[in-house]
């Protein structure tokens, strides 16, 4: 498979990952109330965190489907 298809495998696993990873240790309290604000949004998302726990799980995920679709040398000598 060429580097862009990996790419683009890479970015729709990242994407269904985040937006997975994205309810999870949300707090929707809120200390102080804002005219106009939604009441159910959460006062800190921990984004950071979010974004940096969706690329290491993404990273697992690619590297087994990575590692389970790519022909291995042994199959190579089979085909012979």
């Amino acid at each position: 498979m060429s580097a862009t298809g990996l790419a683009i495998i890479y970015i729709i696993i990242w994407w269904m990952v985040f937006f997975i990873i994205l309810p999870i240790d949300v707090n929707r309290h809120k200390s102080t109330k804002i005219n106009g604000e939604d009441a159910g949004s959460p006062e800190n998302p921990k984004m950071l965190k979010k974004f940096i726990y969706c690329t290491g799980i993404t990273t697992v995920i690619f590297m087994i489907c990575l590692l389970y679709t790519s022909p291995s040398p042994r199959d190579a000598t089979l085909s012979r």
